[in-house]
């Protein structure tokens, strides 16, 4: 059991002047995403795992392979993240079902050496509809530089029958980031750092 991919969009962009003032150097995001026939779509299958341990690990190792090649290495890749669009006929679970599984991210998070988990958005929408990839720092969930959004929109997809499959990254944070981590929060409000919800 394979995968029928339709295409492969790549999204590249570098920001040479953010916020009126030009950057110390380029802020590149990217994504590589891949549309794909939804195997569930239209009908109600109670079990989703054969296709889910099918492709993942082929969506995985292809992804990103495509995203070290743009990057130039895994250790290019400072931000990281993921989603998943389903079309019209299929549900929000088929969308979450082919990103949230280790047989796809670990792929990703293997490759850029990466210590947190791949933040990521699951939507559902029509052609054209937005795609947002949230993206972390791969090693510190808590430096906010790094919280950035990839958005951009694939004019023929989803089709109602498709799931569009994204990972994505950045190269750095925001080049003029001056609003501090979460640390600093916690300090300030007295929480403890190993405990920060106070539980």
């Amino acid at each position: 059991m394979q995968p029928e991919i339709r295409k492969i969009v790549t999204y590249d962009e570098e920001v040479f002047i953010e916020g009126f003032r030009a950057a110390e150097k380029p802020w590149r995001m990217f994504a590589v995403a891949a549309i794909v026939r939804n195997p569930w779509a239209g009908r109600y299958v109670e079990d989703l795992k054969p296709e889910i341990h099918a492709y993942g690990p082929v969506l995985g190792e292809m992804m990103t392979e495509r995203m070290i090649a743009l990057a130039g290495s895994g250790e290019a890749i400072e931000a990281y993240g993921k989603a998943a669009v389903v079309g019209l006929d299929g549900e929000i679970e088929h969308a979450s079902g082919l990103i949230h599984t280790l047989r796809f991210g670990n792929h990703y998070r293997q490759a850029v050496g990466a210590k947190s988990y791949l933040a990521f958005t699951n939507t559902r929408g029509g052609a054209n509809a937005p795609i947002m990839v949230p993206l972390m720092d791969k090693n510190d969930a808590g430096r906010r530089s790094h919280y950035l959004t990839i958005q951009f929109a694939i004019p023929d997809a989803p089709r109602h029958d498709e799931i569009v499959v994204v990972l994505g990254a950045a190269t750095g944070g925001r080049p003029h980031h001056r609003i501090g981590d979460r640390y600093q929060d916690l300090k300030d409000l007295g929480h403890d750092l190993d405990n920060p919800a106070s539980v």
